[in-house]
């Protein structure tokens, strides 16, 4: 496989997205996520779908293992995307390419 393959496939693995259910966990004043298989250190772009916020975190923990979910982000996180009252928001995943 030659490099410019190499490369195109490393960009194509990299640009990823998601629609899914989003909870919180207790990882506070820190901006960050867990994620079933994405690698540590992998920023991912989170949009709350219901108030258009979005922020980008860095995944350090793995999970949700709850149904139906695919992904859990900080407390801080979920502030920031305001839907730490409510518990849960239909959200959009997207890594983020450097």
């Amino acid at each position: 496989m030659g490099t410019i393959t190499m490369l195109a496939a490393w960009a194509a693995a990299e640009a990823q997205s998601w629609t899914g259910k989003a909870s919180y966990y207790g990882a506070r004043g820190r901006m960050t996520c867990a994620h079933r298989s994405l690698p540590f250190g992998t920023q991912v772009r989170v949009t709350n779908l219901a108030n258009k916020r979005s922020v980008v975190l860095v995944v350090n923990d793995r999970g949700p293992y709850i149904n139906g979910r695919i992904i859990d982000v900080s407390t801080a996180a979920a502030n920031a995307l305001g839907f730490r009252h409510a518990g849960l928001a239909q959200v959009e995943v997207a890594t983020v390419t450097n």
